[in-house]
Protein backbone atom coordinates (compact mmCIF):
# COMPACT_ATOMS: atom_id res chain seq x y z
CA UNK A 1 0.00 0.00 0.00
CA UNK A 2 1.29 3.44 -0.97
CA UNK A 3 0.61 5.94 1.79
CA UNK A 4 -1.01 9.34 1.22
CA UNK A 5 0.19 12.25 3.34
CA UNK A 6 -1.90 15.40 2.86
CA UNK A 7 -0.06 18.71 2.87
CA UNK A 8 -2.29 21.25 4.65
CA UNK A 9 -0.33 24.42 3.85
CA UNK A 10 -3.13 25.71 1.60
CA UNK A 11 -5.66 25.34 4.40
CA UNK A 12 -3.47 27.59 6.53
CA UNK A 13 -3.18 30.05 3.60
CA UNK A 14 -6.97 30.29 3.40
CA UNK A 15 -7.25 30.82 7.16
CA UNK A 16 -4.56 33.50 7.19
CA UNK A 17 -6.17 35.41 4.32
CA UNK A 18 -9.15 36.34 6.51
CA UNK A 19 -7.70 36.17 10.02
CA UNK A 20 -9.42 34.26 12.80
CA UNK A 21 -9.51 30.51 12.77
CA UNK A 22 -11.70 29.53 9.82
CA UNK A 23 -10.99 27.00 8.51
CA UNK A 24 -9.79 25.45 11.74
CA UNK A 25 -6.42 23.92 10.87
CA UNK A 26 -6.33 21.40 13.72
CA UNK A 27 -9.88 20.23 13.03
CA UNK A 28 -9.11 19.90 9.33
CA UNK A 29 -6.03 17.81 10.12
CA UNK A 30 -8.11 15.61 12.41
CA UNK A 31 -10.80 15.15 9.76
CA UNK A 32 -8.31 14.45 6.96
CA UNK A 33 -6.87 11.62 9.02
CA UNK A 34 -10.35 10.38 9.91
CA UNK A 35 -11.32 10.37 6.22
CA UNK A 36 -8.51 7.91 5.55
CA UNK A 37 -5.29 9.80 4.86
CA UNK A 38 -2.21 8.12 6.27
CA UNK A 39 -0.61 11.28 7.53
CA UNK A 40 -0.27 15.06 7.57
CA UNK A 41 2.50 17.09 5.92
CA UNK A 42 3.38 20.71 6.62
CA UNK A 43 6.08 22.95 5.22
CA UNK A 44 6.59 25.91 7.59
CA UNK A 45 8.61 28.78 6.13
CA UNK A 46 10.45 31.49 8.09
CA UNK A 47 7.95 34.18 7.07
CA UNK A 48 5.05 31.97 8.31
CA UNK A 49 2.97 32.92 5.27
CA UNK A 50 0.89 29.77 5.66
CA UNK A 51 1.84 27.28 8.38
CA UNK A 52 2.96 29.14 11.49
CA UNK A 53 5.53 27.71 13.87
CA UNK A 54 2.85 27.57 16.55
CA UNK A 55 0.69 25.55 14.15
CA UNK A 56 3.51 23.05 13.82
CA UNK A 57 3.79 22.68 17.58
CA UNK A 58 0.02 22.33 18.02
CA UNK A 59 -0.20 19.78 15.21
CA UNK A 60 2.63 17.84 16.78
CA UNK A 61 0.36 17.26 19.78
CA UNK A 62 -2.74 16.34 17.78
CA UNK A 63 -1.67 14.43 14.64
CA UNK A 64 -2.18 10.78 15.53
CA UNK A 65 -1.03 9.23 12.25
CA UNK A 66 2.25 10.00 10.51
CA UNK A 67 3.47 13.59 10.77
CA UNK A 68 5.90 14.86 8.13
CA UNK A 69 7.57 18.27 8.43
CA UNK A 70 9.28 19.64 5.31
CA UNK A 71 11.71 22.50 5.12
CA UNK A 72 15.15 23.93 4.61
CA UNK A 73 17.29 22.91 7.60
CA UNK A 74 18.15 26.37 8.87
CA UNK A 75 18.72 26.58 12.63
CA UNK A 76 15.15 27.68 13.40
CA UNK A 77 13.75 24.75 11.42
CA UNK A 78 16.06 22.24 13.07
CA UNK A 79 15.07 23.53 16.52
CA UNK A 80 11.38 23.21 15.62
CA UNK A 81 11.75 19.63 14.39
CA UNK A 82 13.76 18.60 17.44
CA UNK A 83 11.07 20.08 19.69
CA UNK A 84 8.19 18.30 17.94
CA UNK A 85 9.94 15.04 16.95
CA UNK A 86 7.61 14.21 14.04
CA UNK A 87 7.49 10.83 12.33
CA UNK A 88 9.51 12.18 9.41
CA UNK A 89 11.48 15.26 8.43
CA UNK A 90 11.91 16.01 4.72
CA UNK A 91 14.83 18.29 3.87
CA UNK A 92 14.06 20.72 1.04
CA UNK A 93 16.56 23.27 -0.37
CA UNK A 94 14.01 26.04 -0.86
CA UNK A 95 15.09 29.65 -0.93
CA UNK A 96 13.57 31.87 1.75
CA UNK A 97 11.70 33.86 -0.94
CA UNK A 98 10.55 30.89 -3.03
CA UNK A 99 6.79 30.66 -3.59
CA UNK A 100 7.05 26.88 -3.52
CA UNK A 101 9.75 24.22 -3.72
CA UNK A 102 11.40 24.31 -7.15
CA UNK A 103 14.33 21.89 -7.10
CA UNK A 104 15.89 18.99 -5.29
CA UNK A 105 19.18 18.92 -3.41
CA UNK A 106 22.52 18.65 -5.16
CA UNK A 107 23.45 15.75 -2.93
CA UNK A 108 26.89 15.43 -4.54
CA UNK A 109 27.79 18.98 -3.54
CA UNK A 110 26.06 19.02 -0.15
CA UNK A 111 26.23 15.39 1.04
CA UNK A 112 28.56 16.17 3.96
CA UNK A 113 26.33 19.00 5.21
CA UNK A 114 23.22 16.89 4.80
CA UNK A 115 24.87 14.03 6.66
CA UNK A 116 25.56 16.24 9.68
CA UNK A 117 21.92 17.40 9.79
CA UNK A 118 20.55 13.91 9.25
CA UNK A 119 22.79 12.47 11.97
CA UNK A 120 21.21 14.91 14.44
CA UNK A 121 17.67 13.96 13.46
CA UNK A 122 18.39 10.24 13.48
CA UNK A 123 19.78 10.46 17.01
CA UNK A 124 16.34 11.75 17.96
CA UNK A 125 14.79 8.75 16.13
CA UNK A 126 13.18 10.91 13.46
CA UNK A 127 12.91 9.31 10.02
CA UNK A 128 14.69 11.42 7.41
CA UNK A 129 14.00 12.08 3.75
CA UNK A 130 15.82 14.25 1.18
CA UNK A 131 14.05 16.07 -1.66
CA UNK A 132 15.86 15.16 -4.91
CA UNK A 133 15.42 15.54 -8.65
CA UNK A 134 15.02 12.30 -10.67
CA UNK A 135 18.76 11.96 -11.25
CA UNK A 136 20.61 8.71 -10.57
CA UNK A 137 23.76 10.46 -9.37
CA UNK A 138 21.75 12.48 -6.84
CA UNK A 139 20.24 9.24 -5.52
CA UNK A 140 23.69 7.66 -5.25
CA UNK A 141 25.02 10.57 -3.21
CA UNK A 142 21.86 10.62 -1.08
CA UNK A 143 23.00 7.23 0.16
CA UNK A 144 26.18 8.85 1.52
CA UNK A 145 24.13 11.14 3.76
CA UNK A 146 22.63 8.24 5.69
CA UNK A 147 19.06 9.30 4.85
CA UNK A 148 16.25 6.82 5.35
CA UNK A 149 14.36 7.95 2.25
CA UNK A 150 14.39 10.25 -0.73
CA UNK A 151 11.41 12.26 -1.98
CA UNK A 152 11.41 12.51 -5.76
CA UNK A 153 10.49 16.00 -6.98
CA UNK A 154 7.70 15.35 -9.47
CA UNK A 155 6.94 18.75 -11.02
CA UNK A 156 8.75 17.87 -14.27
CA UNK A 157 6.78 14.62 -14.56
CA UNK A 158 3.49 16.48 -14.03
CA UNK A 159 4.27 19.06 -16.72
CA UNK A 160 5.35 16.43 -19.25
CA UNK A 161 2.38 14.19 -18.45
CA UNK A 162 -0.02 17.05 -19.16
CA UNK A 163 1.63 17.45 -22.59
CA UNK A 164 1.32 13.73 -23.29
CA UNK A 165 5.05 13.03 -22.89
CA UNK A 166 4.62 9.84 -20.87
CA UNK A 167 8.25 8.76 -21.26
CA UNK A 168 9.18 11.31 -18.59
CA UNK A 169 8.24 8.67 -16.01
CA UNK A 170 11.28 6.59 -16.96
CA UNK A 171 13.74 8.72 -14.98
CA UNK A 172 11.57 8.39 -11.89
CA UNK A 173 11.21 4.63 -12.28
CA UNK A 174 14.98 4.26 -12.64
CA UNK A 175 15.61 6.32 -9.50
CA UNK A 176 13.04 4.25 -7.63
CA UNK A 177 14.81 1.02 -8.58
CA UNK A 178 18.24 2.39 -7.69
CA UNK A 179 17.03 3.69 -4.32
CA UNK A 180 15.64 0.25 -3.52
CA UNK A 181 18.99 -1.34 -4.42
CA UNK A 182 20.68 1.13 -2.06
CA UNK A 183 18.13 0.31 0.67
CA UNK A 184 16.62 3.79 0.64
CA UNK A 185 12.84 4.26 0.81
CA UNK A 186 11.09 6.27 -1.90
CA UNK A 187 8.58 9.09 -1.41
CA UNK A 188 7.33 11.49 -4.08
CA UNK A 189 5.58 14.81 -4.30
CA UNK A 190 4.88 18.12 -6.08
CA UNK A 191 2.10 18.66 -8.61
CA UNK A 192 0.80 15.11 -8.35
CA UNK A 193 -2.97 15.16 -8.90
CA UNK A 194 -6.03 13.05 -9.64
CA UNK A 195 -5.13 13.33 -13.33
CA UNK A 196 -1.64 11.82 -13.09
CA UNK A 197 -1.37 9.93 -9.79
CA UNK A 198 -2.63 6.55 -11.00
CA UNK A 199 -0.22 6.45 -13.94
CA UNK A 200 2.67 7.59 -11.73
CA UNK A 201 2.00 5.00 -9.02
CA UNK A 202 1.65 2.14 -11.50
CA UNK A 203 4.95 2.97 -13.19
CA UNK A 204 6.98 3.25 -9.97
CA UNK A 205 8.52 -0.11 -9.01
CA UNK A 206 9.02 1.08 -5.43
CA UNK A 207 7.01 3.85 -3.78
CA UNK A 208 6.18 4.16 -0.10
CA UNK A 209 4.49 7.55 0.21
CA UNK A 210 3.22 10.54 -1.73
CA UNK A 211 2.70 13.99 -0.27
CA UNK A 212 0.00 16.03 -2.01
CA UNK A 213 -1.33 19.44 -1.05
CA UNK A 214 -2.18 22.12 -3.61
CA UNK A 215 -3.87 19.83 -6.14
CA UNK A 216 -5.74 17.84 -3.52
CA UNK A 217 -7.13 20.95 -1.80
CA UNK A 218 -8.05 22.54 -5.15
CA UNK A 219 -9.76 19.34 -6.33
CA UNK A 220 -11.63 19.15 -3.03
CA UNK A 221 -13.12 22.60 -3.71
CA UNK A 222 -14.26 21.59 -7.19
CA UNK A 223 -15.60 18.19 -6.20
CA UNK A 224 -17.35 19.50 -3.08
CA UNK A 225 -18.78 22.84 -4.20
CA UNK A 226 -21.89 21.31 -5.84
CA UNK A 227 -22.93 19.81 -2.51
CA UNK A 228 -22.29 23.01 -0.54
CA UNK A 229 -24.19 25.28 -2.97
CA UNK A 230 -27.22 23.03 -2.85
CA UNK A 231 -27.09 22.88 0.95
CA UNK A 232 -27.28 26.70 0.99
CA UNK A 233 -30.18 26.75 -1.46
CA UNK A 234 -32.03 24.15 0.57
CA UNK A 235 -31.61 26.10 3.83
CA UNK A 236 -32.61 29.39 2.20
CA UNK A 237 -35.85 27.95 0.88
CA UNK A 238 -37.09 25.76 3.71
Amino acid sequence: MIKLSVNINKIATLRNARGGNNPNLLKMAEDIQRFGADGITIHPRPDERHIRYKDAIDLGKSVYKEFNIEGNPIDKFIDLVMLIKPTQVTLVPDDINAITSNSGWNTKKHWNYLKSVIDEFKKAQIRTSIFVDPNLEMVEYAKKTGTDRIELYTEEFAKKYEMGELSSIEAYSACSSLANELEIGVNAGHDLSLQNIEFFAKKMPYLEEVSIGHALISESIYLGIDNVINLYIDKLNR
